[in-house]
């Protein structure tokens, strides 16, 4: 099912999974030959583009449907460790799927009452369930086709519940600084790091307790936190959801042990598969640690792992750690190819301080050799559609600045290129 940002759209989503029938979502926005890929892949029976939609929406007629959906949607990853895999769970029996849809209404008190403003592309998987499990406990949807449509889709309709990753609050901050925001009950976030300053600014402008954090993939939900618990440990992604267990092995990548009815596989990967199981507990390979109390702190994904000079480095710490400064806006870490260190160690920034301001800030907070031994400023730096980094791009990008390639690119367009000011031979050398 192609995806478009319509009530038409959820319709036809929800309607085949309360009958059973489990929809393959493509994402708005891919190029002919990604969609066509997963199309092939996925073999459906039918393709329905949004007219399609439109026209099954509008057809009438009626149809016996189970009160719950019956299974999650098929979605592909978003591919950052190769080519796209389809996560596939399965057709349930109406009690287990009825344990699923329950779940999430229990996490967010989903109800009659509620309106759910959707701001974040449904072809995605989390702007999809919350707006789908809205609809299912008797509650409604309205979408904003775009960031400008915002502001007056809050004044005018009034939402308890958002979901938003952090790219899309920033995009929006000062927007929301001028609406009353007094009807908003939840404001839901994930899908990458939020920088501190943000969060703040969030839990400071929305009503009080409104603002959680969840850390989640496409393959299944792990953690929540609500906005007390981060205020007492800045950086938590919360505890493990109801009905979960977490557990961080030797290698320093987390686990979630999930009930029977949210299990996974990868769509005709039986490799892929296996490696993501390890009994009754899977991972998507985010390495992490938790502490007494079982609060996750996450350390980045281990397919994003900087090997420089023998030493493993995690671009989330450094990204985070540079987020901290009021005067970096954005921020990408990324393992540039180097003769030398394996990989150099390389920060996309957005901020008008210069290189060895931002290597000063960083010896404060990270060793030394966590520390980038060049920075790329830019005006801007790309996301997705989901808010998510596709790193791959941007460490070609960086690796190669040829003209034709800022071309094709969306906006990164670097502005000035610096290698760090090494602080001493000793600290740059990691094994010394």
């Amino acid at each position: 099912m192609e995806g478009a940002q319509t009530t038409e759209f959820v319709a036809c989503v929800l309607g085949a999974l309360r009958s059973g029938i489990i929809p393959v979502v493509i994402k708005a926005g891919l190029t002919q030959a990604e969609t066509d890929f997963q199309i092939s892949d996925a073999k459906p029976r039918l393709v329905m583009d949004p007219a399609a939609q439109r026209a099954a929406v509008g057809a009438g007629g009626s149809v016996e449907l189970a009160s719950v959906p019956l299974a999650r949607p098929m979605l592909y990853t978003s591919g950052t460790t190769g080519k796209p895999k389809a996560v596939w769970s399965g057709v349930l029996d109406e009690d287990a799927a009825s344990k699923l849809s329950g779940e999430e209404a229990d996490m967010w008190g989903h109800g009659p009452t509620d309106t759910h403003l959707v701001v974040a592309p449904l072809t995605h998987s989390a702007p999809l369930r919350f707006a789908m499990s809205t609809l299912v406990a008797g509650g409604s949807i309205a979408i904003a086709r775009d960031r400008a449509a915002v502001p007056a889709a809050l004044k005018a309709l009034r939402p308890t519940t958002l979901f938003m990753a952090p790219a899309h609050l920033q995009r929006l901050q000062a927007q929301l600084s001028r609406v009353d925001l007094s009807s908003i009950r939840l404001v839901a976030h994930a899908g990458s790091p939020c920088p501190e300053p943000l969060k703040r600014w969030a839990i400071e402008v929305f009503p009080s307790g409104a603002v959680w954090e969840f850390y989640g993939a496409t393959e299944g939900q792990f953690t929540a936190c609500s906005p007390a618990e981060w205020m007492d440990r800045p950086g938590t992604v919360g505890r493990a959801r109801p009905g979960r267990t977490l557990r961080v092995d030797n290698d320093g990548v987390v686990w979630c042990r999930t009930p029977t009815y949210a299990r996974f596989e990868y769509w005709e990967d039986r490799r892929a598969t296996e490696a993501a199981w390890d009994g009754d507990s899977f991972t998507v390979s985010d390495l992490g640690t938790l502490d007494d109390d079982g609060y996750l702190f996450l350390r980045g994904r281990r397919d994003d792992l900087i090997i420089s000079g023998g030493v493993n480095v995690y671009p989330l710490e450094i990204e985070s750690a540079l987020l901290s400064n009021e005067r970096v806006q954005d921020v990408a870490v990324v393992g540039v190819p180097d003769d030398h260190w394996g990989e150099r160690v390389t920060a996309i920034v957005v901020t008008d301080l210069d290189s060895d301001e931002l290597t000063t800030w960083l010896a404060e907070r990270l060793a030394p050799w966590k520390l980038p031994k060049a920075y790329v400023h830019a005006d801007a730096i790309a996301t997705g559609p989901s808010g998510k980094r596709n790193r791959a791009a941007l460490t070609e990008l960086v690796a190669n600045p040829t003209s034709a390639d800022r071309a094709k690119t969306s906006n990164p367009a670097t502005t000035k290129y610096s290698r760090a000011t090494p602080r001493s031979t000793d600290d740059q050398h990691p094994g010394h």
